[in-house]
This record gives structure tokens, sequence and C-alpha cells, in this order.
């Protein structure tokens, strides 16, 4: 609940302070807008923005999610996948790990909204990870890695697509 009324807040504010109305065009604002956070989130959550490769290549990931039949169909939706009240089977663990979802690196959130608006906007580094749709830290070994195809590394993360048939 706390994830969702920190992105309508901030959405809120930014549809306010623009004198926006209900219009397709305003919707259309705030589905990139609240696409734009959810991105950021995950970048700030997964990489701390400590690098530019990190950060697109994880901001890839949820792009090729995205356009893959086997998972939803918005940024917001790949991003919170799996997440049940009380349960740790999130796509992305940082989203269900019970901490907050609150950025307190300042400098780090502002690098993961940079980040996020070059990639999502302007189609920086798009196609970095060659169709990965699942990654994981160096220092982990995920059961599911064996199943998929390994694409390779990029900063601290190992990168996998789906097998091809």
């Amino acid at each position: 609940m706390i994830k969702s009324t920190l992105i309508a807040a901030t959405t809120a504010t930014i549809l306010s302070v623009s004198g926006a109305n209900a219009s397709a065009t305003n919707s259309y604002f705030q589905k990139d807008f609240e696409s734009l956070e959810c991105l950021a989130l995950n970048i700030y959550f997964e990489t701390h923005a400590a690098s530019l490769a990190d950060a697109m290549s994880v901001s890839d990931v949820v792009r090729n999610r995205v356009f893959h039949t086997s998972y939803p169909n918005s940024v917001c939706e790949v991003v919170k996948q799996g997440y049940r009240p009380g349960k740790r089977n999130c796509q992305f663990s940082w989203y269900c790990d019970g901490k907050s979802d609150v950025p307190k690196n300042k400098t780090a959130w502002e690098k993961s909204r940079k980040y996020a608006r070059d990639f999502y906007i302007h189609d920086m580094y798009v196609g970095i990870t060659e169709g990965a749709t699942h990654y994981h830290a160096t220092y982990v070994k995920p059961f599911w890695a064996p199943t998929l195809d390994r694409v390779g590394r990029i900063g601290r993360h190992i990168f996998y697509r789906i097998k091809s048939k």
C-alpha cells in the first residue's frame, strides 16, 4: 500500500503543478510517469545507481519482460509481479522484502530517475542485454539459472533469456 501511495502522491503532485486535467492525454502522461517511477525504483533498489551499465541492463530486462508474452505488459506490473501481502515471491526481491521502498540516498535516487528517463523516454541502451528476461547478482546462484540460456555479465549482474525451442 505504501508503494502505491508513494507513486500516486508523486504523480498527483506533478499533475497538479502542470495544471493537468483528466483528459486522455493526461491519463497517458500519468501512465508514463508511473512507469518512469517504477523503473527508477527498480534501478535504485536493484543497482543503487552504482553504474550506468547496471542501471541500463536491469531496465532492459524489465522492458524485455513487458514485450514478452509470459509477463505483464506494463513496467509497473512487471516490477510488482508476484506481490502478495506477507509473501516473498516477487520477481524483484526488493519489492516484497518487507523494507521501506522510499529511497533514502538522494544522490542515488536522482541518478536512478535520470537513468530511467534516459532509458524509457530516449531509448538509450535498449537491447543491451540481448533479450534477457532474467538476471541475478554475481554473488548468488539461483536454482533457475541452469534452465535458461546465459547471455553474459554486465556490471554486477549475470543475464539470461528463456531457452530457444
